[in-house]
C-alpha cells in the first residue's frame, strides 16, 4: 500500500483509458466535449413549430457560444414529433411549417457545430394512444398508458425507423430520454412468457411480498438492456457513423457493467443541489467510461427545478453557479452541457446567450487541462450493484446513492480525492487503492466480500460505516451485536467536541484481542461519558477493518455539519498515512487527482455558495479562496507546477519528497499541471 507520485503508468493505463476516447464512433472527442441541450417535448395542440425559426439568431448563438454541439427537440415524451416524421407510426404535431430538423442541420453544419436529437423512447403518450397493446401492462392487468413494453412491437415499428430517419438528415447522433428511469416492470403476455421460459419459474410473481420478486426483476432489468442493444444494433447497421446513448444507462440508476455498444454515456443533473450531483454521478460516469471505453458528458439544468413533492420552477442559474457545476465534471474528464428550455415554436431563445458565453469562455479555458484525464487511485467508495439492486423500488434509479451520498460529500470537503467505484471496477485491482470505503452497502455478494477481507489481509485498509453493513461484518471486526439496531440521536465526543448521529446505530460489544475502540459516547451533549462503543479499529492480517457503527451519509447530506466531516476524516486519513496530495486552507475545496497524458494535473474547486440550500434557487457570487497551501508527494522535485488557465508559475518548496506550493488565489477552478 506504498503511496507515490510515480504511479506505474502500466498498472493505470492496463484498466484505464482516457475517459474522452470513444470506439464505437470515428468522430473525434471533442466533438461531445460542450454543448447546449434544447427540448420542449412538443404536444398535439402545438400549431406554431417551425414559424420565426431564425437563421440569424441561431448564427449569434453559434458564433457566441461555439459549442461542439447543440441538441434539439424532436420528439418528447408526449411521443409527439416536432419534425415532420414519414415513419408510418409517427404521430406528429399539426401545421408544422417546413422541417425545425432540416433547418437546424443547415446551420449547425454551416458552422461546424454537431447536431444531436432528443428523443423520447420508452415513455411516449402518443404512441400508446395509438397503439395500447404496445403498453406495459400492470400486475393487475390494465394498461400503462406512457409506458412502452420493451417486449412489444415499439422498437421495431416506431423507435427504430425513426432513430433511421433521424441519421439520414444527416444529425450526428440522439440523446435518447425516458428509457431506463422510466423502465417498470411489465406482465403483457409476451413478457411472462419470456420470463418463464428464461427463468424456469412458471408462478409470476405480483408484489415484492411474493416468491421469486427479486428474479422478477433482475429479468426486468435484463430485458432492458437487451432492448437498448436491439434498437442500437439495428440503426448502427443502418448508419454506423450515428451516435446513440441512452440517457443514465450505465450510470447511478443503471451502474451495472455495459454490454451494449451504446457510443456514450449521458445523464442530466438533479437541478437542485447540482454541484454535490456533479461530484457523485460524474465520478460514477467517469469509472464507466474509463473502463468501457466510452465518452461520457452530464448535463446541467440551467434553472433551479423541483419534480416533487409538486412540481415548482425557479430562477435561471447564474454563469458562476453553473460553471462551479462544470468544473465537479470535467474535472473527471468528461464533457459538459448545459439545457435551456427551447420554444414551443422550435425556435431557441437568446435571453441567456451572455450566461452561455461566459459558461463556454470557462470550460474551453479549461479543456487542454482537463480532457482525457484519468483519476491517479487514492480513496475508493463502493457503489455495490448488489446492493442498488436489492433495495431499489423502481427497476432503475438512483435513491441508493443516498447510501454514499453524504459520505462522499464529507471526504470531498475534506480535501480528500475519492472515485466511486462498482465491484467491475475495482474486481482483480483493489490493491491499488490505499483505502476503500464501504457505506451502507448492504447487500454484497459473496465473492466480492471475500475480496475485500483478502485485500485487507494483504495490507489494505477498509473503512465500514453503517449500522447493518457493520453487523455483516461482525465476526472479522471482533464485534458482536449488542441488541437490535436503535434509532434517536447520539452524541459522541470526538476530539474533545460533541458530534451528533441521528441514523440508525448498532449497539456492539468487543470481543476481539486485535479491536479497540475509538471515541466516547456521551450520555447527551452536556454529559459525561457513558458506556458504548460507536467505532473500532481491527488489525486484519496485514491490512486494518475500521468501522463505525451508525449511518453517517443522510447526516451529511442533509446538513453538512463541519464535526461530522471532520470526524469521518478522522476515520479516513489514517488509513492514508502517505497521501499523494493534502490541501490545507479551506474546506471549500474539492480536490480531483488526475494524470492527464503523462503529466500530474491536480484539480482544486472552490465549492463555496449555498447550492446544497433547498431554499436558495442560485446564486452569482462565490468568493474566491485565498493562500491555499498545496503538498505533493514526489519523488524527485517538479520542474515547474503551473496554475491553469491562469498560465501562473507557483514558487516550489522541496523537502524529504515533499513539493509544497502557495495557491495565492482560487476563483471557481484551477488546474495545477505538475511538470
Amino acid at each position: 500500500m506504498k503511496a507515490t507520485f510515480l504511479v506505474s503508468l502500466f498498472t493505470l493505463f492496463s484498466f484505464q483509458v482516457l475517459a474522452q476516447s470513444g470506439v464505437s464512433s470515428p468522430k473525434p472527442a471533442s466533438k461531445r466535449y460542450f454543448g447546449l441541450h434544447f427540448d420542449f417535448h412538443a404536444i398535439k395542440d402545438d400549431s406554431l413549430i417551425g414559424r420565426n425559426l431564425s437563421e440569424k439568431s441561431l448564427d449569434s448563438l453559434l458564433t457566441a457560444v461555439k459549442p461542439d454541439f447543440i441538441q434539439v427537440d424532436c420528439k418528447g415524451h408526449t411521443g409527439v414529433s416536432s419534425y415532420p416524421s414519414k415513419a408510418a407510426n409517427a404521430t406528429v404535431a399539426p401545421h408544422i411549417v417546413g422541417d425545425p430538423l432540416a433547418f437546424y442541420r443547415s446551420v449547425t453544419r454551416k458552422h461546424g457545430v454537431d447536431l444531436y436529437l432528443h428523443y423520447s423512447g420508452v415513455y411516449d403518450d402518443a404512441a400508446l394512444a395509438k397503439h395500447p397493446n404496445w403498453a406495459v401492462q400492470k400486475a393487475d392487468g390494465s394498461i400503462n398508458s406512457s409506458r412502452t413494453s420493451v417486449h412489444g412491437p415499439y422498437a421495431d415499428s416506431l423507435l427504430i425507423p425513426q432513430l433511421n430517419e433521424l441519421a439520414d438528415y444527416g444529425a450526428n447522433g440522439v440523446w435518447v430520454d425516458g428509457e431506463c428511469w422510466a423502465t417498470v416492470l411489465d406482465y403483457s403476455p409476451t413478457a411472462l412468457a419470456k420470463f418463464r421460459a428464461e427463468t424456469g419459474i412458471q408462478t409470476v410473481p405480483r408484489s415484492d411480498k411474493d416468491a421469486n420478486y427479486g428474479a422478477f426483476k433482475a429479468f426486468a432489468r435484463r430485458s432492458f438492456a437487451q432492448y437498448i442493444g436491439h434498437y442500437v444494433d439495428a440503426v448502427h447497421r443502418h448508419r454506423p457513423t450515428f451516435r446513440i446513448a441512452s440517457n443514465w444507462a450505465y450510470s447511478s440508476m443503471m451502474p451495472e457493467p455495459i454490454k451494449t455498444n451504446v457510443d456514450f454515456l449521458s445523464g442530466d443533473l438533479t437541478p437542485s443541489n447540482s454541484v454535490n450531483s456533479a461530484a457523485l454521478e460524474g465520478r460514477i460516469m467517469a469509472a464507466q467510461g474509463q473502463l468501457y471505453h466510452k465518452p461520457w458528458d452530464l448535463m446541467s439544468w440551467s434553472f433551479w427545478y423541483e419534480f416533487n413533492p409538486v412540481q415548482r420552477q425557479g430562477d435561471q442559474k447564474s454563469a458562476v453557479h453553473l460553471m462551479q457545476e462544470a468544473a465537479e465534471i470535467i474535472s473527471l474528464g468528461g464533457g459538459f452541457q448545459a439545457y435551456y428550455q427551447q420554444r414551443h415554436n422550435a425556435s431557441i431563445g437568446l435571453r441567456e446567450l451572455p450566461v452561455m458565453a461566459a459558461l463556454s469562455r470557462f470550460v474551453r479555458a479549461r479543456q487542454p487541462f482537463c480532457e482525457g484525464s484519468v483519476p491517479v487511485p487514492q480513496i475508493a467508495v463502493l457503489y455495490a450493484n448488489s446492493t442498488v439492486s436489492a433495495f431499489n423500488q423502481s427497476l432503475f434509479g438512483n435513491g441508493q446513492t443516498q447510501r454514499i451520498s453524504g459520505v462522499l460529500t464529507a471526504l470531498l470537503d475534506a480535501q480528500l480525492p475519492v472515485e466511486v467505484l462498482s465491484e467491475q471496477h475495482l474486481q482483480g485491482r483493489m490493491n491499488q487503492y490505499p483505502v476503500i470505503v464501504v457505506s451502507q452497502q448492504d447487500s454484497l455478494d459473496t465473492g466480492f466480500r471475500k475480496e475485500l477481507l483478502d485485500y485487507v489481509r494483504q495490507g489494505g485498509h477498509l473503512l465500514l460505516i453503517g449500522a447493518q453493513t457493520t453487523r455483516s461484518f461482525a465476526s472479522e471486526l471482533g464485534i458482536e451485536p449488542a441488541g437490535t439496531v436503535v434509532k434517536g440521536p447520539k452524541w459522541v465526543l470526538h476530539n474533545s467536541s460533541t458530534v451528533v448521529l441521528t441514523g440508525p446505530f448498532q449497539p456492539v460489544r468487543i470481543t476481539g484481542k486485535d479491536t479497540k475502540a475509538i471515541d466516547l459516547f456521551l450520555k447527551s451533549e452536556a454529559a459525561d461519558p457513558v458506556a458504548g462503543v460507536i467505532a473500532t479499529e481491527t488489525s486484519f492480517g496485514k491490512g486494518q477493518l475500521t468501522a463505525v457503527y451508525a449511518d453517517l451519509s443522510s447526516d451529511y447530506q442533509k446538513h453538512q455539519p463541519a464535526r461530522l466531516r471532520d470526524f469521518i476524516a478522522s476515520l479516513a486519513r489514517p488509513l492514508l498515512p502517505k497521501p499523494l496530495v493534502e490541501v490545507s486552507g479551506s474546506h471549500l475545496v474539492h480536490v480531483v487527482l488526475n494524470r492527464q497524458h503523462g503529466r500530474l494535473a491536480l484539480n482544486l474547486i472552490n465549492t463555496g455558495g449555498r447550492h446544497a440550500d433547498p431554499q436558495v434557487f442560485t446564486y452569482d457570487e462565490v468568493p474566491p479562496l485565498t493562500n491555499l497551501t498545496i503538498r505533493l508527494r514526489t519523488d524527485v522535485k517538479p520542474k515547474r507546477i503551473v496554475q491553469q488557465p491562469e498560465n501562473k508559475v507557483l514558487p516550489i518548496h522541496y523537502a524529504n519528497g515533499i513539493a509544497t506550493v502557495t495557491v495565492p488565489k482560487l476563483g471557481i477552478h484551477s488546474v495545477l499541471m505538475v511538470e
